[in-house]
């Protein structure tokens, strides 16, 4: 199971922390992603990292202000997003798919991730 936690509210140009902790698996191996969807659209793949070699994926809108991060120690993944804008709100998710399935890394669609957690609400207010 995938737990997401971090989201809240935030005004434009803030930060937040988005976590993503395995329970009853390991990262090895994996690609884990963190997708987002506002109602009435579909959902985007924002980032995703292979964990074993570290190579990542991200969605063109958010180069350069979000960064992810795999501790394996703690088979958790972060998403730190930086200068967030209001487009960014969303609900975010964390996903994950077996990294042989998941060659080269990316979340925009091309694979289909199989393990998904609860989404944690990400607001930002202008």
């Amino acid at each position: 199971q995938l737990q997401a936690s971090g989201g809240g509210l935030v005004q434009a140009g803030g930060s937040l922390r988005l976590s993503c902790a395995a329970s009853g698996f390991t990262y090895d191996d994996y690609v884990i992603g963190w997708f987002r969807q506002v109602p009435g659209k579909e959902s985007e793949g924002v980032s995703c990292i292979n964990s074993n070699d570290g190579s990542t994926y991200y969605l063109d809108s958010v180069k350069g202000r979000f960064t992810i991060s795999s501790d394996n120690a703690k088979d958790t993944v972060y998403l730190q997003m930086n200068n967030l804008k209001p487009e960014d709100t969303a609900v975010y998710y964390c996903a994950a798919e077996y990294s042989a399935l998941a060659d080269p890394v990316a979340c925009d669609g091309r694979y289909e991730f199989d393990s998904w957690g609860q989404g944690t609400q990400v607001t930002v207010s202008s």
